[in-house]
C-alpha cells in the first residue's frame, strides 16, 4: 500500500468518525431544533403583522362613530406606528434587548386597542355597524393566535436551550458557537395574553 493510499485511508476514517461523533453528540437535533425556533418566530411575526393590519380599517370606523375620542385613536395609531419601526429578522430574535423593544411596542399596542374597544363600549351604533363586528371578531381571532405562537416559539426556545446546557450536547454547541437563546418575556404576560374582550350585548 502506498503513502497516499493510507493518507486517504487515515482521512477517511477521521471523517467518519468526527461524523459519528458529531451525530452522537446531538449536532442534528441541535439544527433541527434552531430550525424549529425560527419556523415558530415567522409565525409569531406573522401573527402580529397581520394584527398590525386590522389596525388602520379599525380606527377608521371607529372615527365614523367617535371621531372626538381623539386620545383613544392617536393613542391606537402611535402604537400601531411603534410597532411598525421595528424590524425584527430571525437573527434579531437573537438579541434579547431587541426582543424585548419588540415584546414592549407589542404590548403598548395590545393595551390601547383594548382602551379602544371598552371605549366602543359607549356607542351603540359604533357597536352595530357590521364592518366594526367583524373586525372586532379578527382582532379577537388574531389575539388567540398571537397567544398560541409565542407560546409555541417560547417553548421552541427552551427546548433548544435546554440541550445547549445538556451533557453531552453542550460540549457540541461550546465546540460549533452555538449559545442558549433569549426568550420572548412580556411585561403582565396574564394581562397581554388575554385577547380584548368583544361584547356585543346591549348595555
Amino acid at each position: 500500500m502506498n503513502r497516499s493510499s493510507s493518507l486517504r485511508r487515515a482521512w477517511t476514517t477521521a471523517l467518519a468518525l468526527t461524523l459519528s461523533l458529531v451525530t452522537g453528540c446531538g449536532y442534528n437535533r441541535l439544527q433541527s431544533q434552531d430550525e424549529q425556533i425560527k419556523a415558530a418566530w415567522a409565525e409569531v411575526l406573522n401573527q402580529y403583522q397581520r394584527r398590525a393590519d386590522l389596525v388602520p380599517n379599525l380606527v377608521n370606523t371607529v372615527k365614523g362613530y367617535a371621531e372626538h375620542e381623539k386620545e383613544v385613536l392617536e393613542a391606537v395609531t402611535n402604537a400601531r406606528a411603534r410597532v411598525g419601526s421595528i424590524q425584527m429578522t430571525p437573527d434579531s430574535a437573537n438579541d434579547e434587548q431587541a426582543l424585548k423593544r419588540f415584546a414592549d411596542a407589542q404590548g403598548e399596542l395590545h393595551s390601547a386597542l383594548s382602551r379602544l374597544l371598552v371605549v366602543a363600549e359607549n356607542y351603540p351604533n359604533l357597536k352595530a355597524d357590521a364592518s366594526f363586528r367583524d373586525l372586532q371578531a379578527q382582532l379577537e381571532g388574531t389575539e388567540n393566535r398571537i397567544t398560541v405562537a409565542r407560546n409555541r416559539y417560547i417553548q421552541a426556545v427552551q427546548e433548544y436551550n435546554t440541550t445547549v446546557r445538556s451533557f453531552p450536547t453542550n460540549l457540541t454547541a461550546r465546540m460549533f458557537g452555538l449559545a442558549v437563546k433569549p426568550s420572548f418575556t412580556v411585561e403582565n404576560e396574564k394581562e397581554i395574553s388575554t385577547p380584548p374582550k368583544v361584547d356585543f350585548g346591549n348595555k
